[in-house]
């Protein structure tokens, strides 16, 4: 199944028509129904255009029959393994990473050093 059938699909069980969908992406009606027939592939931004009035990601579009995760989850890395992806980084992206740690440091350590000294006032 190609996009265009793919989009043909949400289109129907939207119930809505070719060209009421066209309108509202901008497209013209022929244009359009030559994306759903396949003759003519749609644009970035007709993709993102049709994916918010379906309801869905440019990804459920492009992948329709395929199973999409619904839900992403991101797994916590301990300190060693994030310290081992930063030293697989090139020499500038490596220097940019610990300038901003020492940066976030250096106010760390300033907040601490300003509460105590204020408190003491």
């Amino acid at each position: 199944m190609h996009i265009g059938e793919h989009i043909k699909k949400l289109r129907e069980e939207k119930g809505l028509l070719q060209k009421q969908v066209a309108s509202t992406v901008g497209v013209h009606p022929s244009n359009y129904s030559k994306i759903e027939k396949g003759e003519r592939e749609p644009s970035i931004e007709v993709l993102d255009k049709l994916a918010k009035l379906f309801g869905v990601s440019i990804d459920q579009i492009v992948h329709l029959d395929e199973n999409t995760p619904k839900e992403v989850i991101i797994e916590d890395k301990t300190t060693t393994e994030q310290i081992k992806l930063i030293q697989q980084l090139d020499e500038d992206d490596k220097k940019a990473i610990f300038r901003i740690i020492s940066t976030m440091v250096t106010k760390n350590k300033f907040k601490d050093f300003f509460q105590k000294n204020v408190a003491m006032m």
